[in-house]
């Protein structure tokens, strides 16, 4: 089921990103969930334009790193797997291919983790 928000109504994801560091999680839930809750754009666009930002400015290592949280808010809000790979392959075109490349390894390790 779609969260109306996709950071204020998701508690899993709050305690995860306080376990990084209490103010931290505090700080985000409280700034990303505001901008989540701007009534123009629907959760799952807004979780697949997270994506394409993360393929852009992301190396996909180290703890912390926000791709795999990400694309588990796209798949609650309702993305199958096959448009997140076509949202990866779209950005090989503007972020470059080499980037890409790295998040379909990680993309391959979140689908393994689920299966």
């Amino acid at each position: 089921m779609a969260y109306k928000n996709a950071v204020l109504d998701d508690k899993e994801l709050q305690e995860n990103l306080k376990s990084i560091n209490p103010k931290f999680g505090d700080f985000v839930t409280r700034v990303a969930g505001e901008a989540w809750g701007l009534p123009l754009i629907d959760q799952k666009t807004k979780a697949f334009i997270t994506i394409a930002v993360d393929i852009v400015n992301q190396d996909h290592t180290g703890p912390g790193n926000p791709f795999g949280s990400h694309v588990n808010m796209a798949l609650k809000q309702g993305a199958t797997r096959e448009e997140i790979e076509e949202l990866l392959l779209f950005m090989c075109v503007y972020a470059g291919f080499n980037k890409v490349a790295g998040c379909f390894g990680t993309l391959n390790e979140i689908w393994d983790s689920l299966s």
